[in-house]
């Protein structure tokens, strides 16, 4: 099938790369021209696994281009994807100019009947809003579908060739078989396509991110009241993840979620609520627990010292989660910005993040070569991102650059028996915090 993909922003360029592995014909377009003269040189902007590779194998094999020329793409394309960004205003709608700007054009460009789709993450109505801004210089047929993603950062590859479920919302039966067949390849293992109507599969993928964003500000809820209490998060979340009707999923204790989703989404569709005269009380809970937990971390470190202002502080992870380069609402941000503003010093490693931490804080915070050269005479270590390489450290050598065996855990990575027993002073998620005074290093293992 011949396939045109507008935007090549995260969403667009896995979904374009991940069409053409199966056979399609991909146009991906994007007017930045940078960024396509970038793909075209086989430089891919963004950090997500698998998808260098992919991209190179099928760039190699003709099957996926890049563009600046909608035209060209949309003329020869029978399907069209939207892949184009909705960042939330200051009021948390979803701001559409981009995919309404791009629906305008689409209009002249029709020269015969063409399925648009619309992958980016939109509010309930959008698909008819696309459907009129297209139809007021169109001659020709076309239906407008809304099919949306369901990626996350880290697995993206895998979860589009492999996905749990595909949605596809459209009122037209011509472009629902069309999408079928598109999608056959990737469900031949036998999960489900779910057709429904256009508004419900649009509201159905704020519902799925405001859920999954509701139970992790509810278990983070938990994990507080569990170091009041003396419980421990760990054991709670086994207890409860075992019931089949909650699910072992979305359940860690941490430091609140964050990334180009669950934030903006859930705030999406508080607005939308609210546009329609509902207090969705439940969302906004949420968004405030989920405000506050990213300030955990730093209250511990006032409780611990009393006063930041000198301290010099060591960060292990900066992106939103493992896996990625995304920035996007990290909890390390609000982390960072307040230590800073304590008068704290800071030096950071990430192993894929950096970059875009440079560009956030510019030469406030120290970037580090590698986890270790961040610790050198560091009062204490925030890990803010679960990364794999931080799961089994070196705690000989962190201890002889640390000016103290001190740590503050974000995501729980270790056994509180384990930093009991070589001497760390370590406070972690809903768990007891383990203190340890002047240990000797002889007990390090």
């Amino acid at each position: 099938m011949n396939i045109a993909v507008v935007g090549t922003g995260y969403v667009g360029l896995v979904t374009g790369a991940c069409l053409a592995e199966t056979g399609n014909n991909v146009i991906c377009v994007d007017n930045n021209i940078s960024k396509v003269k970038s793909l075209l040189d086989g430089q891919v902007p963004i950090y997500e696994p698998q998808l260098d590779l992919l991209v190179a194998k099928n760039t190699k094999a003709g099957r996926l281009h890049f563009t600046t020329d909608l035209a060209t793409a949309v003329n020869s394309s029978t399907v069209v994807f939207l892949a184009l960004p909705t960042p939330p205003g200051e009021d948390g709608s979803a701001d559409l100019s981009y995919i309404l700007g791009v629906a305008k054009q689409l209009g002249p460009l029709i020269n015969e009947y063409k399925v648009v789709v619309n992958k980016s993450t939109v509010p309930v109505g959008t698909a008819e809003l696309v459907r009129a801004e297209i139809q007021k210089n169109c001659g020709q047929s076309f239906d407008v579908v809304s099919n949306p993603e369901f990626l996350r950062e880290g697995f993206a590859v895998e979860d589009f060739m492999k996905p749990e479920r595909v949605v596809i919302g459209s009122s037209s039966d011509k472009a629902s078989v069309i999408m079928k067949e598109l999608y056959a390849p990737y469900v031949r293992q036998g999960n489900p396509i779910y057709l429904m109507d256009e508004r419900s599969a649009e509201l159905t993928k704020y519902a799925a991110n405001a859920f999954l964003a509701t139970k992790i500000s509810f278990m983070n809820e938990v994990a507080n009241l569990c170091e009041r209490t003396g419980a421990n998060v760990d054991a709670v979340r086994i207890g409860i993840g075992s019931d089949s009707r909650i699910g072992k999923r979305f359940l860690f204790a941490g430091i609140g979620y964050g990334g180009s989703c669950f934030p903006k989404d859930v705030q999406a569709l508080a607005k939308t609520a609210s546009d329609h005269d509902y207090n969705f009380r439940i969302l906004d809970s949420v968004m405030e627990v989920n405000d506050h937990q990213k300030m955990i971390i730093v209250d511990k470190i006032k409780s611990h010292f009393k006063s930041l202002k000198g301290l010099k502080i060591a960060i292990w992870g900066l992106a939103f989660k493992p896996d990625t380069d995304d920035m996007r609402e990290a909890p390390s941000l609000t982390i960072i910005k307040e230590l800073l503003a304590n008068g704290s010093s800071i030096s950071a490693y990430d192993p894929q993040a950096m970059s875009k931490a440079t560009l956030e804080f510019g030469d406030q915070v120290h970037m580090g070569d590698g986890p270790y050269d961040v610790l050198e005479n560091a009062d204490a270590l925030i890990i803010a991102t679960e990364w794999t390489e931080f799961r089994a450290p070196d705690f000989i050598r962190m201890t002889q650059l640390l000016k103290n065996k001190l740590i503050f855990d974000g995501r729980n990575l270790f056994e509180n028996e384990h930093m009991n027993r070589i001497g760390y002073t370590y406070y972690s998620m809903g768990r007891p915090p383990v203190v340890n005074v002047n240990s000797p290093l002889d007990t390090i293992s």
